[in-house]
């Protein structure tokens, strides 16, 4: 009821507001003939519905700022340190087990989820599923696979390549396998088709395909040492491709002998 109060009593404020701007203009419009009046009233309108879309973009982007605030808040707790022992004289929240904290920053989530529109509530939705993981598995996987299918494609992306590690660490290679080669298919900003890649050629090393491990890994690697930028000169690499790089040397040393080598930093003086 406070709440419907507030709002009702925003609603009445531009109603005044309104009402006071239209006294105005018929007053001045009643010095005016004909065209002049359609003229100011008008200018009126226009000046009435900038100061609506402006009160309405500074409302959107405090509340945005609020809910990336919110969400960073979250992250934070999510991302904390687990420790033996809880920290004393201090106001950062700590944890002793991964259980714990799940728990904690669950609720965190939940909180944005529950007052912040998308995207801020589909980020969250994915924070609260891969949070579970810990704390109820089947559950948390039943969340990341409907996330997958969000339309935020950021957010699916991400709870994809979760679902696909949860996969993976759950033994079932096959079914994280095909979750891998659809996000390669995807190449997201987020999720790469080298990131994907290099988990899908990890993935073989577990299944005893060491092949299909070192093809994909040198492909990877390959590629980045190969690849220029706009300017012709050789291209920064990306960690994906490094991490690559360093798999394939501990699979194959050999194959790793054939890639072609590195091109020297490009410093800037």
């Amino acid at each position: 009821m406070a709440k419907y109060k507030k709002k009702r009593a925003r609603e009445l404020k531009h109603d005044v507001f309104r009402d006071t701007a239209m006294q105005v203009l018929d007053r001045a419009g009643d010095r005016l003939e004909g065209k002049g009046r359609a003229i100011l009233y008008g200018i009126g309108g226009f000046l009435v519905a900038a100061a609506l879309i402006g009160g309405i973009w500074h409302w959107r982007t405090r509340k945005a700022d609020e809910a990336r605030q919110a969400l960073g808040r979250a992250i934070t707790i999510s991302s904390t340190s687990v420790t033996p022992t809880p920290s004393s004289g201090s106001s950062a929240p700590s944890f002793t087990s991964e259980q714990e904290r799940a728990q904690k920053a669950i609720e965190e989530f939940q909180k944005v989820a529950a007052k912040y529109g998308d995207p801020y509530r589909a980020e969250a939705n994915y924070f609260i599923a891969t949070n579970r993981l810990y704390l109820d598995r089947p559950k948390a996987i039943a969340e990341l696979t409907e996330l997958s299918k969000n339309s935020d494609d950021e957010v699916a992306t991400l709870a994809k390549f979760a679902l696909a590690q949860a996969k993976e660490g759950d033994g079932k290679y096959d079914e994280a396998a095909a979750l891998y080669r659809e996000l390669v298919s995807r190449n997201g900003a987020v999720v790469t088709a080298e990131t994907a890649n290099l988990q899908l050629a990890k993935l073989y090393v577990k299944q005893g395909k060491k092949k299909e491990a070192t093809d994909l890994l040198f492909s990877i690697v390959d590629a980045a040492r190969k690849a220029k930028d706009q300017d012709g000169a050789p291209a920064t690499q990306s960690q994906a491709a490094r991490d690559a790089a360093q798999e394939l040397q501990k699979v194959d040393p050999d194959r790793y002998a054939q890639l072609p080598a590195e091109a020297p930093p490009n410093l800037a003086f």
